[in-house]
C-alpha cells in the first residue's frame, strides 16, 4: 500500500467525518425506516416523481434494489407509485408529504450537525474554510477520475 502524504490523509479524516454526519443524519427517520430507505427518500426527494429506472440510475443500484425498497416505503406511506401519463407502463415514484417530513428531519439533522462542525472552527478562520470547500468542490468538477454526483444523495 502506497503511503498517503498528510494532504490525502487529512482529506481522508474530513471524508470519515462527513459521511458520519450523514449516518447520523439518517437517524432523524422514523424507527424501522433504514439508511438505504432514507438514502432513496432524499435522493427521489430530489428529483421529484419519476420512473423507477431513473431513480435506480441515480442512487447507482439496480431496478430490483428500488423496488423492494419502495415496496416497504409505499408499505409506511412515505412514496407513492403511480404510471408515466406518456408511457402507461412505466411505473413512476414520488415522495409523499408524509415522506418529505422523514427527509426534512433527516436533512435538518445533517445541516445542525454541520454547523455545529463549523462552530468548532475559530471565527477567524471559517472564510478560509469556506474557501477551501468551494476550492475542493471546483477541482471535484475539474478532476476527470472523481464522481461528483456519486450515486445519489447521502
Amino acid at each position: 500500500m502506497q503511503a498517503l502524504s498528510e494532504d490525502v490523509a487529512d482529506l481522508e479524516r474530513l471524508t470519515r467525518v462527513l459521511v458520519a454526519v450523514a449516518w447520523d443524519s439518517a437517524h432523524a427517520a422514523p424507527r424501522g425506516v433504514t439508511f438505504p430507505q432514507v438514502r432513496l427518500l432524499v435522493v427521489l426527494d430530489s428529483l421529484g416523481r419519476v420512473p423507477c429506472s431513473r431513480l435506480a440510475e441515480a442512487m447507482g443500484v439496480n431496478a430490483s434494489s428500488v423496488t423492494r425498497l419502495a415496496d416497504k416505503l409505499e408499505a409506511h406511506g412515505y412514496v407513492v407509485r403511480g404510471e408515466d401519463e406518456h408511457r402507461r407502463t412505466v411505473v413512476t415514484v414520488e415522495v409523499t408529504d408524509t415522506g418529505r417530513e422523514v427527509v426534512a428531519g433527516v436533512v435538518d439533522r445533517r445541516h445542525r450537525g454541520l454547523a455545529e462542525l463549523l462552530a468548532e472552527v475559530p471565527v477567524t478562520r471559517r472564510s478560509a474554510v469556506s474557501a477551501a470547500m468551494r476550492d475542493l468542490l471546483s477541482a471535484a468538477e475539474a478532476a476527470p477520475g472523481v464522481p461528483t454526483a456519486g450515486p445519489g444523495r447521502l
